[in-house]
C-alpha cells in the first residue's frame, strides 16, 4: 500500500483546508491562524463587524454562519459600490462553501469574484492583489475537483500578478502551488525544474554542493513549504539523497520559525523518503512524530502512513492496535478531498491487512466505509476519486466472491478512469476486471481485460517510469503480475497465435523493467524482430509463473511447412514447478559459482537447471538444426550462465552458440561491420583500496588485445573519469573494452565501473557512449566488460547488466556474471579477439567467436569447471 501523500498531491490544504495559502504565509507564523482573505482596504462603516465576525466564525469551524455573514458583507459592499471588497467577500464565501462540501456553489462564487474583478477597468494594486488572491482560491478548488490543468493555469495567472505587485513571497507560494499541480499531473521533473529556478539552484549538482546551497536559502514559511514540495518531487523521480537534504532543510526552517503544521508535513515527507530508502525504523520515527500534531487532519494522515508501513512490514499486532484509533478519528473529518482520499487509503490498507489476518478485518465495515466515500466523491464531482472509491469497493465484493456486483463496480470505476484519461488508475481496474472474469470462468473476457491493462501500461511508460516510488508502478505488486498472469492465460489457451502474443507480452515486461531501472522511458522497441534475420537461431523465453515454468520457443519454420509470411514457429513447453522452487534452485546454483573447486557439485546442479529450462524442447531444437540459442531470461534466471547448463554428457556451449538479450525488439539486425577493427581499451591492474583488489593480469589482457588489433590504451592512473571521457570522444574505434572492476545491481545507482579516481555510474556511462556515437554518426559495435560481477544477494542484479547493454547503444556487449580468475580472463579475451579478427574471413558470428574462446578454455583440464569460462555472456546482437 502506498504511503498517503502528505499534501495529497495538492497544495497545503491539509494544514489549512481549502484556504488561500498565500495570505496565510505572510500574516502568521502558523498557516492555521488566518484562513480567509483580509481586505487591504479600509473597511466601510457598515462592513467591519460582518467581516470580523465571519472570520471569527470561520476560524472556529462555524462555516455555515461564516457563509451567511460573507453573503451579507458582499451585498453591503455591492450597495456601497465597492466592487473590490465585494469580490473579496465572494472569494471568502467560496472558501466557506468548500468547507461545507457545496462544490458547485464554491465554483460559482469564485467565478463571480474573478469576473467582477476582471470587469473593472482600473489596474491599481488593490485590484491586482484581490484578483491574484481569487486566482489562488480558484486553483485550490480546481485541484480539489481533479482539474489539475485548470489549477495550473490559475496559479500561473496568480504568479504573474504577484510578480507585477513586487511580492516575492507570494510569487514563491504560487510557484509552489504550480509545482504541486504538476506533481498531480505526474510531471515531476517539470515540478523540480520550476522550483530549482525559483531558488536559483543549478539543475545538476552534487549532494555536497546542494547541501551548501540549501544552507544559504533564507528561512520563511513560504520557503519551508516550497522546499518540502521540491523534496517530494525529488523523491518521486528517485533522487532520494537529494530529496532528504531538501526536506531536512525544510524541517530546520519550520522548527526555527515554530511552524507546527509545516513541521508535521516535513516529518511526513521525510518519513516517506526514508521509507523509500528502506530505512524503515527512521520512517516509523518520523510518522510517530507527525502523529503528535494538534491538527486532526495531519494526525490521521501520519497514523495512516504508519499503519501502511506496519502492514507492509507485517507487524500485525501493532497494526491491529493502531487501526481502531484511526477509524474513530476519521469519522470526524468533514467532507473534503483530503478526507475522501484518506478513507480510500484506509480501506485499501484494511484489505491488505485482511490478507495477513482475515479475522482482524470485517468486510462489511470496509464496504460501508467505501460506500460513504463513493457518495462523497460523487458530491465533490471528482471523477478520479470516484473511480478510486468504486474500484476499491469492487475489490471488497471480489474478496467476498460476489462476482456480479464486483464486476459491475469495477466496470464503473474503469469507465470513469477512461473518461478522464487517467491511465495510471485505469490499468488497476482493468487488471481487477481480468481477475474477476477469470474467477467466473470467462477466459476470453479475462484475456481481453488483461490485454487492455498491458496496453494501458505501455501507453504510460514515460509517466510510470518517472513516477514516485509509492505511485510508480508498485512494480512487483502490480505491473509485473499483470504481465505474468496474462502470459498464464495465453499459454493456458493452448493456441499457437496466443504463444506469439505471450512472447510479445513478456518482451513488453522486459521494457518496463528497464524503464523502472533507469527511471525513464529511454528505450524504444522496433517492430522488426531480429529472429527473422537469423534463420539458424532459436529464441527461448523461460517465463516464471506462480505454478509453472512456461517456456516459449521461437523456431525457424522449414520452407516446406511455411504457409504464411511468418517465418517463425512458436511452441510452448510446460514444467510444473512453483516460483519459489525456481528461485531456490537458481539461488543455490548461483552461489556455487563463487567457488572454483566444486566441479562435480556444480555439474549436478547444472543438470537440474538443464532439465528445467532446456530438456522439454531439446528434441525440437535438435530437429530444427539451429546452431544458436538466444535466451530472453526472466527474473532469477538472468543470473544463471546458460552456456554452462549440462545434459549429463556435454555443456550446452559444446552444442550451440549462446546469446542473451532483454528483448529482440531492442536490437538492430546487423553483424560486425567488415571494416578495420580497433579498440579503445581502459583498465586497472593495481588495487584501489579499500574495496577493490589488484587485477595483475589486466596488463597481459591489454597486451593480448594490442597484438590482435589497433588499440588506444588507458591503464591505471591514466584511466581517470575525465581521461576516459576525452578519449571516447576522440577515438572512433568500434570496440570499447573495459578491463576493470564493475558491479551490476538492480539499482542504477549501484551499477558502475571503477576508474583510477572514482566510479562511472551506469547512466553516465550509457549517456557518454550514446552521445559520442551520435556525434560521430558511427555505432558502437562491441562493448566488453571483462572483470565485472553481479551484486551478491540481489536476485535482479543482472538487470543492471542488461541496462548497460541496451542503454549504451552498443550492438553487442560481452560481460561476466561473476568475477573470475583474471589470468583466465586475459587468456579468454585474447582468444575471443583472435576469433573476431578471423571472422572477417570465416564469417562466424560474435556468439560463435565467444563460444570458440570458451571451448578453448574448457578443454584445458585445470580450467574445465564452468567457474572459469561460464561467467562470460554475450548480450545483444549475436550475428
Amino acid at each position: 500500500m502506498k504511503p498517503i501523500k502528505q499534501n495529497w498531491k495538492k497544495s497545503i490544504r491539509f494544514c489549512l483546508p481549502m484556504v488561500l495559502t498565500a495570505l496565510l504565509c505572510i500574516t502568521s507564523p502558523s498557516f492555521a491562524q488566518i484562513p480567509i482573505i483580509k481586505s487591504a482596504i479600509a473597511q466601510t462603516q457598515t462592513a467591519p463587524s460582518l467581516d470580523q465576525q465571519a472570520r471569527k466564525n470561520y476560524q472556529e469551524g462555524q462555516f455555515s454562519e461564516a457563509a451567511k455573514l460573507f453573503q451579507q458583507a458582499s451585498l453591503a459592499y455591492q450597495s456601497a459600490k465597492d466592487p473590490i471588497r465585494q469580490a473579496l467577500s465572494l472569494s471568502n464565501l467560496s472558501l466557506c462553501y468548500q468547507q461545507l462540501a457545496q462544490w458547485n456553489d464554491a465554483s460559482r462564487t469564485i467565478t463571480d469574484s474573478i469576473a467582477l474583478l476582471t470587469s473593472l477597468k482600473a489596474t491599481n494594486s488593490e485590484k491586482l492583489s484581490a484578483l491574484a488572491q481569487s486566482f489562488d482560491i480558484q486553483g485550490e478548488l480546481q485541484l480539489a475537483r481533479g482539474q489539475a490543468d485548470a489549477a495550473l493555469k490559475s496559479w500561473e495567472r496568480a504568479t504573474t500578478l504577484y510578480t507585477q505587485l513586487g511580492k516575492p513571497n507570494l510569487v514563491l507560494t504560487s510557484q509552489t502551488n504550480q509545482a504541486q499541480a504538476l506533481q498531480n499531473l505526474g510531471l515531476y521533473r517539470r515540478s523540480i525544474s520550476l522550483l530549482y529556478t525559483a531558488f536559483k539552484l543549478p539543475q545538476d549538482t552534487t549532494d555536497i554542493k546542494l547541501k551548501s546551497l540549501l544552507s544559504g536559502i533564507s528561512g520563511s514559511p513560504e520557503t519551508a513549504t516550497a522546499l518540502r514540495t521540491l523534496g517530494d518531487s525529488l523523491r518521486a523521480v528517485g533522487d532520494l539523497p537529494q530529496a532528504r537534504l531538501v526536506l531536512e532543510r525544510s524541517l530546520v526552517i519550520a522548527n526555527k520559525l515554530y511552524l507546527p503544521d509545516i513541521i508535521t508535513l516535513a516529518q511526513l515527507s521525510l518519513g516517506n523518503t526514508t521509507r523509500a530508502e528502506a530505512d524503515f525504523s527512521t520512517a516509523l520515527n518520523f510518522y510517530q512524530q507527525a502523529a503528535t500534531s494538534d491538527s486532526v487532519n495531519l494526525r490521521i494522515q501520519a497514523q495512516i502512513n504508519q499503519l501502511s508501513l506496519r502492514v507492509d512490514r507485517k507487524q500485525k499486532d501493532e497494526a491491529k492496535s493502531l487501526l481502531p484509533q484511526i477509524q474513530k478519528q476519521i469519522q470526524t473529518l468533514p467532507t473534503s478531498y483530503t478526507a475522501i482520499e484518506a478513507r480510500v487509503n484506509l480501506a485499501q490498507i484494511m484489505m491488505k491487512m485482511r490478507k495477513q489476518t482475515p479475522e482482524a478485518i470485517n468486510l462489511r465495515e470496509v464496504a460501508e466505509l467505501l460506500s460513504i466515500t463513493v457518495q462523497q466523491a460523487t458530491d465533490l464531482g471528482n471523477p478520479r476519486l470516484q473511480a478510486d472509491a468504486l474500484g476499491s469497493l469492487g475489490n471488497v465484493y471480489q474478496e467476498n466472491q460476489q462476482w456480479a456486483q464486483a464486476e459491475k463496480l469495477t466496470q464503473q470505476a474503469l469507465q470513469l478512469a477512461q473518461q478522464i484519461n487517467a491511465g495510471d488508475i485505469a490499468y488497476r481496474w482493468q487488471w481487477q476486471l481480468g481477475r474477476i472474469t477469470k474467477a467466473q470462468g470467462k477466459i476470453d473476457s479475462a484475456i481481453a481485460a488483461y490485454k487492455e491493462a498491458v496496453s494501458t501500461i505501455k501507453s504510460l511508460r514515460t509517466d510510470l517510469a518517472a513516477a514516485s516510488p509509492d505511485v510508480q508502478f508498485t512494480f512487483r505488486n502490480a505491473v509485473e503480475p499483470i504481465h505474468r498472469e496474462l502470459v498464464g492465460l495465453l499459454v493456458q489457451s493452448n493456441q499457437k497465435d496466443n504463444f506469439k502474443i505471450a512472447r510479445d507480452v513478456i518482451e513488453g515486461l522486459q521494457l518496463v523493467e528497464l524503464d523502472n531501472f533507469f527511471r525513464e522511458a529511454c528505450l524504444t522497441g522496433k517492430p522488426e524482430q531480429v529472429d527473422r534475420v537469423d534463420e539458424r537461431a532459436a529464441v527461448i523465453y523461460p517465463i516464471i509463473l506462480d505454478d509453472q515454468l512456461a517456456t516459449i520457443v521461437s523456431l525457424p519454420k522449414s520452407k516446406q511447412n511455411s504457409q504464411t509470411k511468418d517465418t517463425r514457429d512458436f511452441r510452448y513447453y510446460k514444467t510444473n514447478i512453483s516460483k519459489k522452487e525456481v528461485e531456490v534452485m537458481a539461488s543455490r546454483l548461483r552461489s556455487i559459482f563463487n567457488q572454483s573447486n566444486t566441479f562435480k557439485l556444480t555439474v549436478s546442479e547444472l543438470q537440474k537447471m538443464y532439465d528445467l529450462v532446456i530438456r522439454p524442447e531439446a528434441a525440437d531444437l535438435a530437429a530444427s538444426k539451429v546452431d544458436t540459442l538466444v535466451f530472453v531470461l526472466d527474473g532469477v534466471l538472468r543470473n544463471i550462465p546458460m552456456a554452462a547448463l549440462h545434459d549429463g554428457k556435454n555443456f550446452l556451449v559444446e552444442k550451440y552458440s549462446i546469446a542473451l538479450t532483454p528483448g529482440l525488439q531492442l536490437l538492430a539486425p546487423r553483424s560486425l561491420k567488415q571494416e578495420r577493427l580497433g579498440a579503445l581499451v581502459a583498465g586497472l591492474s593495481e588495487a584501489r583500496p579499500p574495496d577493490f583488489l589488484a587485477l595483475p593480469n589486466v596488463e597481459k589482457e591489454v597486451q593480448n588485445i594490442k597484438s590482435e588489433l589497433p588499440s588506444q590504451v588507458l591503464l591505471n592512473n591514466k584511466f581517470t573519469n575525465s581521461a576516459f571521457e576525452n578519449k571516447v570522444s576522440a577515438v572512433s574505434y568500434p570496440i570499447v573494452h573495459l578491463a576493470t572492476h564493475a558491479q551490476f545491481s538492480s539499482q542504477a545507482d549501484e551499477t558502475f565501473i571503477l576508474t583510477w579516481n572514482g566510479k562511472i555510474k551506469v547512466n553516465d556511462l550509457s549517456s557518454l557512449l550514446k552521445t559520442v556515437q551520435l556525434s560521430r554518426n558511427k555505432p558502437l559495435e562491441l562493448l566488453i566488460l571483462s572483470a565485472c560481477q553481479t551484486a551478491t544477494g540481489d536476485d535482479k542484479s543482472a538487470l543492471g547488466l542488461a541496462g548497460v547493454a541496451v542503454r549504451s547503444g552498443a550492438s553487442s556487449t560481452v560481460a561476466t556474471l561473476w568475477q573470475i580468475n583474471d589470468e583466465v580472463s586475459a587468456s579468454l579475451m585474447g582468444l575471443f579477439y583472435e576469433q573476431l579478427v578471423q571472422a572477417r574471413k570465416t564469417g562466424i558470428s560474435k556468439a560463435e567467436a565467444l563460444r570458440q574462446a570458451q571451448l578453448a578454455i574448457l578443454r584445458q583440464p585445470k580450467y574445465q569447471s564452468p567457474y572459469y569460462w561460464g561467467a562470460f555472456v554475450l548480450l545483444g546482437n549475436w550475428i
